[in-house]
C-alpha cells in the first residue's frame, strides 16, 4: 500500500476551479480548450451521478452528488463553458435497481460520463453495461478489488481499494489497539463481504470468529452472544452504517464492551444516529479517504458555502471525479469515445490526491486513515502506514 499523498494546488482565481479542471493531459492551452470545448459543445450535455441518493445509505450517496454538483456549477460559471447538467440515477444503493438505471444512462445519448456507481454491488451489475456502450463512469466510493479486474475498459476509480483497507484495518486492529482476539461480522454484501474476508485474511491467528449479517436486519442478539462468547477484544463489521449503528447499539445495551471498528461504508452521522452517541463513543473507523481538511485549494470552503455544512465522506472523492470530467469536456471531448481516452491518460492534482490511473482503472496515490467517534462526531486520528 502507498501511503503517500500529495494535495492539490490551490484554485486558479479567475476561473474559480482547480487547476485540474482546466488542465489538460494533452498539452492544450486554456485558450485552446475553451475554443474546443465552445466549437464542439452539444446541447444539454450532462454527466451522470450513479448511486444511493434515497433509502437507508442514501447520506453517502447526497454527500457524493453534492461534490459532483458543486464541481459542474464551477466548471459553468467559467467564461464559454460548455454548460453540463447532472443526471441523477438514485439506485438506492441496490444491486437489484441498477440494471435498469444503467440501461437507461446507456439510452440518453446526451450522457457523456458518470460519476459512480457508489456502491460495489450495483457497480458488479451495472459496469458491464456501461463498458459495452463505452459510457466511462469514475466510482468515488465503491471499493470491492475484483471490480477492476474485469477487463472493463470504461472502469475507473480514484481511491484505494479494500486490498488496501482490508490489510490497514489490520493492522491498526493488531498494533494499534493492540487486539489479540478479533471477531469479524460481514452484511453479505459485495462490498462487506469482500472487505471482512480481507480483514479475516490478514488478521491470521489472531481472528477469533466469525458471523455475517443481513442487509436490514434489526436484530443482532445472536451476533452479540456470539462476540460475547468469543472473548474477543475487538469487533470489525464490514458493511453500511445502518445495520452498523443497530449492531452497535444492542451490544452496548447488552454490556459488551469489546472496541467496535467499523469502515468507509460506515463512516456517516447516521451510524452515530442509530447506535445513539454514547455508545459509538470510541468506534474506530478506517477509510481509503483524506479527512475533509486535508483537501487542498478552497474545497471544503466553496462546499460549506454551497450546501450549510462541511464535506461528508466521499464529497471530495466525489468531485475529484466530477472534475475530471468536467476537465474532459473543457478541452473539448464531447463523445463518449473522446471523453473515455482523455479519462485513460488524465494526470493532474485533486482536492484528494494526485488523480492518475493504471491499465485496470486504479488511482496511482493510495492512502488509508482511520478515524475515531468522540463526542458524537467524526474525527480524524491517524493514517494507517503500510506495515
Amino acid at each position: 500500500m502507498r501511503s503517500i499523498v500529495k494535495l492539490a494546488t490551490p484554485f486558479a482565481a479567475a476561473a474559480l476551479l482547480l487547476t485540474a479542471c482546466g488542465g489538460t493531459t494533452g498539452g492544450s492551452t486554456d485558450t485552446e480548450s475553451s475554443a474546443g470545448a465552445a466549437a464542439g459543445c452539444p446541447e444539454g450535455a450532462s454527466i451522470g451521478f450513479f448511486g444511493a441518493l434515497t433509502g437507508p445509505n442514501a447520506n453517502l450517496g447526497n454527500n457524493i452528488q453534492n461534490g459532483v454538483k458543486l464541481a459542474v456549477e464551477q466548471h459553468n460559471a467559467k467564461p464559454d463553458a460548455c454548460q453540463v447538467t447532472v443526471t441523477p440515477y438514485d439506485s438506492q444503493g441496490l444491486p437489484d435497481q441498477a440494471s435498469g438505471l444503467a440501461t437507461q444512462a446507456v439510452r440518453d445519448t446526451k450522457v457523456l460520463g458518470l460519476v459512480g456507481p457508489a456502491f460495489s454491488g450495483e457497480s458488479k451489475v451495472a459496469d458491464p453495461l456501461f463498458a459495452e456502450a463505452g459510457l466511462v463512469g469514475i466510482t468515488p466510493s465503491a471499493t470491492n478489488p475484483a471490480l477492476a479486474d474485469n477487463g472493463w475498459e470504461t472502469f475507473f476509480r480514484v481511491l484505494g481499494n479494500d486490498a488496501s483497507q482490508g490489510p490497514a484495518a489490520a493492522s491498526y486492529i493488531t498494533n494499534t489497539l493492540q487486539a489479540k482476539k478479533v471477531y469479524v461480522i460481514d452484511d453479505a454484501s459485495e462490498y462487506g463481504k469482500g472487505l471482512a474476508d480481507i480483514v479475516r485474511t490478514s488478521l491470521g491467528a489472531a481472528s477469533a470468529g466469525n458471523d455475517t449479517v443481513q442487509t436490514g436486519q434489526t436484530d443482532f442478539s445472536a451476533v452479540v452472544a456470539g462476540i460475547r462468547a468469543s472473548g474477543a477484544d475487538a469487533v470489525f463489521y464490514g458493511g453500511y452504517y445502518s445495520e452498523a449503528g443497530l449492531l452497535l447499539k444492542q451490544m452496548r445495551e447488552a454490556g459488551v464492551t469489546t472496541t467496535f471498528v467499523t469502515d468507509d461504508g460506515a463512516k456517516d452521522e447516521g451510524l452515530v444516529t442509530a447506535a445513539g452517541a454514547a455508545n459509538a463513543e470510541g468506534t474506530i473507523i478506517t477509510c481509503p479517504c483524506l479527512p475533509p481538511d486535508k483537501a487542498g485549494g478552497t474545497f471544503v470552503a466553496d462546499y460549506t458555502a454551497a450546501y450549510g455544512t462541511a464535506p461528508g465522506t466521499y464529497s471530495a472523492e466525489g468531485y475529484d471525479a466530477a472534475t475530471i470530467l468536467m476537465a474532459g469536456i473543457e478541452a473539448g471531448n464531447t463523445t463518449r469515445e473522446d471523453l473515455l481516452a482523455f479519462v485513460k491518460t488524465y494526470d493532474a492534482p485533486g482536492v484528494t490526491k494526485q488523480l492518475k490511473f493504471d491499465e485496470k482503472g486504479e488511482p496511482s496515490d493510495v492512502t488509508v486513515w482511520a478515524y475515531k467517534i468522540e463526542g458524537g462526531q467524526i474525527v480524524a486520528d491517524q493514517e494507517i502506514k503500510a506495515s
